[in-house]
């Protein structure tokens, strides 16, 4: 079971309101606000996503084949959080549609090129 999943960013001020936008839509708050951290999800809640400056001071780099998933209620909400992290400055990497029998995803990176997806199955 996973409790929550720490991104890495160089800009904490500039990359949080990508990630407030994306919780705003998913009715997820910010659950912990710190200086140089900030953590979204609810504390009897599924996983949560917190975006930090990096530990030992280096700079954040994007992982390679390493991807968050957001859990979606249903196709439109897919295409709402699609939609919401390219107009906070997220880029595509695959517009929302059918990957396969039953799992429905669209897939982005934020502003450090962390890479993200929203999806349903079934």
């Amino acid at each position: 079971m996973i409790g929550y999943v720490t991104l890495g960013t160089n800009d904490l001020a500039k990359a949080a309101p990508f990630y407030d936008a994306l919780a705003a839509e998913l009715g997820v708050p910010r659950m912990m606000d710190y200086d140089g951290f900030i953590a979204w999800g609810k504390a009897d809640g599924g996983a949560g996503i917190g975006l930090t400056k990096p530990f030992d001071g280096n700079p954040a780099s994007v992982g390679n084949g390493v991807m968050v998933a957001l859990a979606a209620k249903d196709k439109e909400q897919v295409q709402r959080l699609y939609d919401i992290a390219l107009a906070h400055g997220g880029t595509c990497e695959g517009p929302p549609g059918l990957r396969g029998e039953g799992f429905y995803a669209g897939y982005f990176r934020d502003l450090d090129g962390n890479k993200l997806n929203a999806f349903i199955m079934g």
